[in-house]
């Protein structure tokens, strides 16, 4: 028996009807897969937003399992609440402070994490980075009054889909309640209006911090360090492989000082090998 979208939604949860809906149109083609443009679309519209916590949140060792049709699993969750208790309760705010996109998850830090809430007030350390890049600190709300920090792991049971940071808050939000209001949007209206072309155009200028580039170019290939003769510290994060154009984005203590480029065995090497991380 064919079934149609809308018969097959009456068949789903809420939350996987909507998921179903939102990724029906990508069913006819050939295995989409999430893209560099996806990825940087869901850390704008996710890293640092706050959320009101509409079921228990316990602390965890383990990011907390909830699946990609919005059901989770709650005898887990019960069995971390009796072993370390409540990291945020039903109408406590909460937000995103770290995420981590992976092949078949994303991982969304809550309050600094389980660690953050064994080190005093989370809100006393709360950062916000990309995918373990010397974080950045980001002013807090002090209103939060949520007891500690956990981990939740939105889990895809396969390759994730392309997808976009609105699909996912709706996803969620059987446990979390997205305010309207978004806190990744004001500190990005809030950058420097050249620092916020140079994202929108995906290029790298000098000034940026570690986030910015991030957010402009995605990760580096590759990272040195280096200590100058009298005694500087930099960091050059390195872009593209040989051969063809090698990007070098120069950072001095948390900011761009200098971006050069090169072309790697295209009529003679100016840029060395790329090690593998």
């Amino acid at each position: 028996m064919i079934r149609t979208r809308r018969a097959t939604c009456y068949l789903l949860p809420p939350a996987a009807c909507l998921l179903f809906s939102t990724l029906a149109p990508l069913a006819a083609g050939a295995d989409p897969k999430l893209t560099d443009d996806d990825r940087i679309e869901i850390l704008r519209g996710l890293m640092s937003e706050y959320a009101t916590v509409k079921a228990l949140l316990p602390r965890s060792k383990k990011p907390l399992p909830i699946d990609s049709t919005g059901q989770w699993d709650k005898q887990f969750w019960d069995q971390a609440n009796r072993e370390f208790g409540a990291a945020a309760r039903v109408g406590d705010l909460v937000q995103i402070t770290h995420l981590n996109i992976e092949s078949d998850k994303i991982v969304f830090e809550i309050n600094g994490g389980m660690k953050g809430a064994n080190r005093g007030s989370w809100k006393d350390h709360v950062q916000v980075g990309i995918g373990g890049v010397n974080p950045v600190n980001r002013p807090q709300n002090s209103n939060s009054n949520a007891p500690g920090g956990t981990s939740i792991a939105l889990l895809f049971n396969g390759p994730i889909p392309p997808i976009k940071a609105d699909d996912i808050k709706k996803i969620l939000a059987p446990v979390l309640n997205f305010d309207s209001q978004s806190a990744t949007d004001n500190y990005f209206d809030k950058l420097p209006e050249p620092i916020q072309k140079a994202i929108k155009a995906n290029k790298v200028i000098v000034g940026m911090d570690r986030d910015q580039v991030l957010l402009a170019i995605g990760k580096p290939r590759h990272k040195e360090r280096n200590i100058s003769s009298d005694g500087t510290e930099t960091e050059d994060w390195i872009y593209g492989d040989p051969p063809g154009k090698i990007t070098f984005v120069t950072f001095t203590g948390f900011k761009v000082t200098r971006i050069k480029e090169a072309y790697a065995d295209i009529g003679g090497s100016t840029a060395p090998p790329l090690v593998a991380k």
